[in-house]
Parts: C-alpha cells; sequence; structure tokens
C-alpha cells in the first residue's frame, strides 16, 4: 500500500512550481519582448510625421480654447451683393460700407467666447476706384479682433468702385464675439432725413451761464424727390428686420441701465 505524501509537500511543491514559471516567463519577455500593436505604430508615425502647429500666445487659433460658445464667420458678400451695393449711394454709401465690413468679417474666422473676444472701431477711407488708403483704429477691446481685423483688411480681394465715384470716408465697428448681433441694415428709411440732434436741456456744469440749447429744425422733403428715391430703395429681408430690432433693444436696455 502507497502511502500519500503528506498535505504540506504538496503545498510546497506547487508553490515552486507556479514560481518558477513565473521567473521562466519574465525571462522570456525580457529575452524576446512583444512588437508593439499596429495602432500604436500608426499613431506613433502619424504625430510624427505631422508638422506642429505653431500657437501664438492669445492667438484665436490655439488649441486651448475653454469649451463655450463660438461663432463661425459670415460668409463674404456675393457678387450681386456688391453689385448692389456700388449703386447705393444713399446714406454716405450704406450698402457699401455693411458689404465692406461683413467681407472683413468673413476673412477673421470662427470667434470663440473667452479672452480673445472683443470689437474693434476702425476709421476707413476708400478710394474712388475701391483701394483702401487709409486704416486707423479708433478704440479696440481686444488686441486679436484688431490683429485678426487689420489682417483681413490688408489682405482683402479688389474692391469694387464707390457708388458715388469719391472716396468713401466712414467708421465701422468690428465685432469678433459669439453674440455679435450685427446684420445686414435697414434701407427703408433712407430717403428720411435724419432726425435732429438733441441734448439734454437741463445739462448744466454749474460755473457757465444756463443757456437752453438750439435745436435743428426738421428738413421738409420735396414729395416729387421722395418719390423718386423711394425707386431705389430695396425690399429689407427678414433677416435685416430681426438685426435691426435686435440692435434697437440692445440699445434700449443699455439707455435703461444707464
Amino acid at each position: 500500500m502507497i502511502k500519500k505524501p503528506p498535505l504540506i509537500l504538496l503545498v510546497a511543491f506547487l508553490f515552486s512550481l507556479i514560481l518558477h514559471l513565473t521567473l521562466l516567463q519574465q525571462w522570456l519577455h525580457h529575452k524576446h519582448p512583444s512588437p508593439p500593436k499596429t495602432d500604436d505604430v500608426v499613431l506613433i508615425q502619424l504625430h510624427k510625421d505631422e508638422p506642429q502647429p505653431s500657437i501664438e500666445k492669445n492667438h484665436p487659433t490655439s488649441f486651448n480654447h475653454p469649451q463655450g460658445a463660438y461663432l463661425d464667420a459670415p460668409p463674404p458678400p456675393s457678387a450681386e451683393d456688391w453689385a448692389f451695393a456700388t449703386k447705393y449711394s444713399l446714406k454716405n454709401s450704406k450698402a457699401y460700407r455693411y458689404m465692406w465690413g461683413q467681407q472683413v468679417r468673413s476673412m477673421m474666422g470662427t470667434a470663440y467666447e473667452g479672452a480673445d473676444q472683443g470689437q474693434v472701431r476702425f476709421s476707413i477711407e476708400i478710394a474712388p476706384n475701391g483701394s483702401i488708403t487709409r486704416v486707423e483704429t479708433i478704440w479696440k477691446t481686444s488686441d486679436v479682433a484688431e490683429a485678426l481685423a487689420r489682417k483681413a483688411i490688408f489682405a482683402m480681394p479688389s474692391l469694387p468702385p464707390t457708388p458715388t465715384g469719391k472716396s468713401l470716408i466712414f467708421a465701422r465697428t468690428i465685432s469678433f464675439t459669439p453674440y455679435a448681433s450685427d446684420g445686414p441694415p435697414i434701407y427703408k428709411d433712407d430717403c428720411l432725413p435724419d432726425a435732429p440732434l438733441s441734448s439734454n436741456l437741463f445739462t448744466w456744469d454749474g460755473k457757465s451761464e444756463p443757456r437752453v440749447p438750439k435745436t435743428t429744425p426738421i428738413t421738409q422733403i420735396d414729395p416729387k424727390a421722395l418719390t423718386d428715391c423711394m425707386k431705389q430703395l430695396p425690399q429689407d429681408s427678414i433677416e435685416a428686420e430681426d438685426a435691426h430690432n435686435q440692435r434697437q433693444l440692445k440699445t434700449w436696455r443699455s439707455n435703461k441701465l444707464n
């Protein structure tokens, strides 16, 4: 009759076997390492071959944008838009000035919520042949917005001649924010004279002699001239009406807070 080995010997044998197998596996892995996965090789090769982006500090095209609101650049004016703008001379070539601003904003790219967002206001002069002769910054709330706008201005395609055949001088604010409410202008009131400027009758510095400011009388319009002018006005779009209402609401809220 064969006696069974004690239990303690079986446990010791199994422990020794497991230990030797573990050491053998580690030795084989050291001598013959496993090749990397195919996906890892492809990923490493792509990162190696791709050019590294040049990221400027505080530049809106960096990859460090926080998750937040953004607004894509609007499309540039179409050929039909510019054809209309070159013939519309009312209100200091109103349509031409708007198309110019839209062209600039379309070339500035996506506006992201954050430190780079802001506005910049320029004083612009355009020669009769459409060439830009003067660009001056009046004020700005973002260095990035100003830099991108200036870059776009000097990279713009050739502009058509001005509607009046004379130099066009105007000021224009470019909004580089995800909350910009700028939109097509309203043309329906362009045949009416500008409202007279008025001032607060109760404004007084406390030192000089109080005086009542003079108001400009309303200009009388010749009915025939008004009729002829009305024929030039385009049909305002729904987008233009909505943008106009948004601007009026924003102005009303601002005045109410002040």
